[in-house]
């Protein structure tokens, strides 16, 4: 999803957000554009906003993935080991090692958030098309039906005049000795 809003038009959404909160589901829902989103994201931003640890997650996932945490990590990184501890920051070692685990789990999970919002919307893209489909098939099969009705009617009025011509052309022979 991460890469596809990062990619979405400014048409579809009117302007690109500026930070990455349209990734969260309770400010995705807040929108006041929700008829533009695809139903599959609706759905899907209900199920997460409706759990609270899906919020968490998402509130992680969306501040570990922003410049902010980058900038935040070498403040405190530097304030860390001109401060508190002296080289060679066995303290330190441990937290970010600590840290990566958790990060490492979060990416996980977005991950597999984005493989179930993946599969619920190639889900419904498949309904819709079949359903588009199948209703292409019913009306392609009436227009058939109203073109052979049409060319019956066609056929029959040019076999009907034909006939008539014909037969007002030649005299009726009553008598077949009489010449």
């Amino acid at each position: 999803m991460a890469q596809q809003a990062g990619h979405q038009s400014t048409s579809t959404t009117g302007t690109l957000p500026h930070s990455r909160s349209y990734l969260r589901p309770t400010r995705l829902l807040s929108q006041s554009e929700r008829e533009k989103l695809h139903p599959s994201v609706l759905a899907e931003a209900e199920r997460r906003a409706a759990s609270i640890q899906l919020r968490v997650a998402d509130a992680i996932t969306a501040f570990a993935g922003s410049m902010n945490f980058v900038y935040l990590h070498i403040l405190l990184f530097a304030v860390w080991m001109l401060v508190f501890e002296q080289s060679p920051w066995p303290t330190l070692t441990l937290i970010v090692s600590l840290e990566a685990i958790f990060l490492s789990t979060f990416v996980m999970i977005g991950q597999n958030r984005q493989a179930a919002f993946q599969q619920v919307k190639a889900d419904h893209d498949y309904n819709a098309q079949e359903h588009l489909l199948e209703e292409n098939t019913d009306l392609t099969r009436a227009i058939h039906e109203l073109t052979a009705q049409i060319h019956q009617r066609v056929l029959a009025e040019v076999t009907a005049s034909t006939s008539s011509s014909a037969s007002a052309a030649s005299p009726i022979k009553d008598d077949p000795t009489k010449p």
